[in-house]
């Protein structure tokens, strides 16, 4: 899309958005919900709220709490289910004419495969995104996408019944994320998403107990940008499916930074907590830096960083 001069279209495999900002995953519910507040059309994308075979309620309150430069959630991919958003929410989203990204989840590669299967095809949706890596599901008994073999086997299981282009978003719970960076793209993943949340906790020091009913939860917002940061520049440098950054992006010149580093696209969460219509916001941001850097189009700018003295 060209917009004062500016053509800030980004390609994603074989996607292609007007810009590069999408609503992440999680923050931004099933996007219905801020039709009356942000043009859903202007958008790059919409990352949906995470998915499953069937409707999940999530984890008790207290779930959700701010902390220093961020916060913290364990509300447990709570949602109304695949069938119910296909149904409710998809048609909506289509009318608005938002382009569409379903992020999906399972409790096993079969669940996964399934849950991803119900969705490919679906009118309006113009990928999937495979979320192993919330740090909110216990039952999982650990992170999924910390582990490459774990990670590799779902891939493989979801790839062989899709045929929409398939994003794997990945954990920094991790030592090394290109490992299972290396592993997801082995297996057929057309995108990596990075980052997840960080695992952490809060402590009440009057009850001396933790501040979230689920003792920890996902550190996200702009606590988390030097390590996304970090980690994109990584994978940027290790695989060659495109890299989409996630992690504390709250204005313009954070979005810059993380194309800069490589990254493809970038999404948008915790910012839309206090400003629903940051993704939008900071959109036209990157425009207006880009003007004011000379910059014509964003390919310019994705992978640029200069490093060394």
């Amino acid at each position: 899309m060209k917009e004062t001069g500016v053509d800030t279209a980004v390609e994603i495999g074989a996607v292609r958005l007007p810009n590069p900002v999408i609503a992440a995953s999680g923050t931004f519910g099933y996007g219905t919900e801020f039709a009356g507040l942000v043009d859903l059309a202007a958008l790059g994308a919409i990352s949906v709220k995470g998915l499953s075979l069937t409707p999940a309620p999530g984890k008790p309150a207290p779930r959700l709490i701010e902390t220093a430069a961020g916060m913290l959630n364990a509300i447990g991919l709570q949602n109304i289910g695949v069938d119910a958003f296909l149904r409710d929410r998809l048609p909506g989203l289509r009318a608005a004419g938002a382009r569409v990204v379903a992020n999906f989840w399972g409790d096993s590669p079969a669940e996964f495969a399934e849950c991803a299967a119900r969705l490919d095809g679906a009118p309006g949706l113009i990928a999937l995104e495979l979320n192993a890596s919330s740090p909110n599901r216990p039952e999982w008994g650990s992170i999924l996408a910390t582990d490459a073999t774990a990670l590799a086997a779902i891939v493989r299981a979801v790839r062989a019944r899709v045929r929409l282009p398939l994003w794997v978003k990945l954990s920094p719970n991790v030592g090394d994320i290109t490992a299972v960076g290396r592993a997801a793209e082995a297996e057929g993943a057309d995108a990596l998403c990075a980052i997840n949340t960080l695992r952490g906790m809060a402590v009440d020091p009057t009850t001396r107990r933790p501040r979230l009913a689920s003792v920890t939860g996902g550190l996200s917002g702009p606590a988390i940008k030097p390590v996304a940061l970090a980690m994109v520049r990584a994978l940027v440098r290790t695989v060659r499916v495109p890299v989409i950054g996630i992690g504390g992006i709250r204005t313009g010149e954070d979005a810059v930074e993380f194309l800069c580093c490589g990254a493809a696209a970038i999404q948008v969460g915790t910012a839309t907590f206090y400003d629903p219509r940051a993704p939008q916001r900071i959109s036209r941001e990157i425009t207006t830096w880009c003007r004011r850097h000379s910059v014509t189009t964003l390919n310019e700018v994705i992978g640029s960083l200069e490093e060394g003295q």
